[in-house]
């Protein structure tokens, strides 16, 4: 059996490189350059992102410390790759490198609690009906989707709002119905219609929030 995949199979994966080129030093600059210019994008946009959302940044962190000092839980979501940002901004809380310790859950972590939720009562549900499950007042629900058009977790963000807890979206090419919605508090929109580069801002937003609730905490700590 052949285990090799024709070209015309991976030519997605570096659409900067011409089909005919077949000069290894050539192709090695190339994608040097290709892999150069998006990282140099990417600076661009999670600068010019976290510079204009500064101060809401800063006024989540105090709110996130308020409710986290007061026994309040953080529950994350998303899809697909949003999922994995999701989870890791949870384990950024609950495990940090450095600081405070804090009460931060993925709920798209758990596959046997997504794949039953999503084989007995929907794949829209299956995040608000965990919210029904373990969300109580002064929680907070924080959920990641580059379109900001996610149906299960506009979902979530409305039980998440019924239940009283802070809801925080990160979304994506204007925000799309996220941006729209009532029933979030505080929703950092990545202007960008690149999913790599929306994603690669929200881990960079994420961060940003880690470490002004970290020193929010710290200054609390000292006084």
């Amino acid at each position: 059996m052949a285990d090799q995949m024709s070209p015309e199979m991976t030519d997605f994966l570096y659409p900067c490189v011409a089909p005919q080129a077949r000069d290894p030093r050539a192709l090695l600059i190339e994608l040097a350059a290709s892999a150069d210019a998006k990282a140099a994008q990417s600076f661009e946009i999670g600068c010019t992102t976290i510079n204009r959302l500064e101060a809401e940044i800063s006024g989540i962190a105090t709110e996130m410390v308020r409710r986290f000092t007061a026994g309040g839980r953080l529950f994350s979501f998303g899809n697909g790759g949003s999922a994995t940002d999701a989870a890791a901004f949870a384990a950024l809380l609950r495990n940090p490198p450095q600081g405070h310790a804090l009460a931060a859950r993925s709920l798209a972590s758990d596959e046997a609690t997504i794949t039953a939720l999503g084989n007995d009562v929907g794949f829209e549900l299956i995040f608000s009906r965990q919210l029904i499950a373990y969300g109580r007042p002064g929680d907070m629900a924080v959920g990641f989707s580059t379109s900001g058009n996610s149906e299960n977790v506009v979902r979530a963000f409305r039980e998440a709002r019924r239940r009283g807890m802070l809801t925080l979206g990160m979304a994506g090419h204007g925000g799309g119905q996220m941006a729209a919605c009532g029933d979030i508090d505080h929703c950092l929109v990545v202007d960008c219609d690149s999913v790599h580069r929306i994603q690669e801002t929200q881990d960079w937003i994420g961060f940003a929030i880690w470490e002004k609730v970290q020193a929010v905490i710290a200054a609390q700590v000292e006084t």
